[in-house]
């Protein structure tokens, strides 16, 4: 069921499996396009929590999907700020970051991050979609221009209106680890969905992605 939680900047979406169990697992979900490219995984996976026992919950980011925010006025920090108060809102026990959700979760929780990526990681990937479009387009854009262009003035990225202090802080970001047990795409078996051009869905890998967690919690 989806669930408005009160954030710093105002009221936010979330998508709740809540009934009232000890183990509490707050869902960290990608950036940008690749939050797209995912949100069926993560809806699968929060099903085959529930199937174990296990309470989740995967809210928006300030700025993303039905949020009021603008996305523009956003960065790391209040991306991971609002994070924070979702765990706390929600009474995490613990954490699954998806990919660029490495970069914003609440590392002093338990958990898991499944193939956490680096912020330059996922603005080179944007900035080449933009690039090749344009290519296609007759024209030629500089991808090390654009960036530049984007820390001073912000930046369009696939649909996305990304503000200064996000495009400087993607630059320089590396995944948060304090212990959290790495997840990779091997160990879900099937092709990544954040690499397919349109949202995609795999109920197994949301079943085995479940499973880990389920096996981590209860060893």
């Amino acid at each position: 069921m989806i669930e408005i939680w009160p954030c710093s900047g105002g009221d936010e979406f979330a998508a709740v499996i809540d009934r009232r169990r000890r183990h509490r697992v707050l869902i960290v979900p990608p950036l940008l396009a690749e939050m797209n490219r995912m949100r069926r995984l993560i809806a699968g996976t929060m099903r085959a929590l529930d199937v174990h026992g296990i309470d989740s919950c995967a809210p928006d980011l300030p700025g993303t999907n039905e949020s009021t925010a603008p996305l523009y006025a956003q960065s790391l920090h209040t991306w991971r700020t609002a994070m924070e108060r979702a765990a706390k809102h929600f009474a995490a026990s613990h954490v699954l970051a998806v990919r660029g959700g490495a970069l914003i979760f609440p590392n002093v929780l338990p958990g898991w991050a499944l193939e956490p990526v680096s912020g330059a990681a996922i603005l080179r990937q944007m900035v080449r979609a933009r690039t090749i479009a344009a290519r296609e387009r007759g024209d030629h854009e500089d991808a090390a221009a654009l960036i530049e262009l984007g820390r001073s003035e912000g930046l369009m990225l696939a649909g996305y209106d990304l503000g200064p202090g996000l495009v400087a802080g993607l630059e320089t970001a590396r995944p948060l680890d304090e212990g959290q047990r790495q997840i990779n795409q091997s160990d879900l078996g099937g092709a990544a969905l954040w690499l397919r051009a349109e949202p995609g869905d795999d109920p197994a890998q949301a079943l085995r992605l479940a499973q880990i967690i389920a096996d981590g919690i209860t060893a």
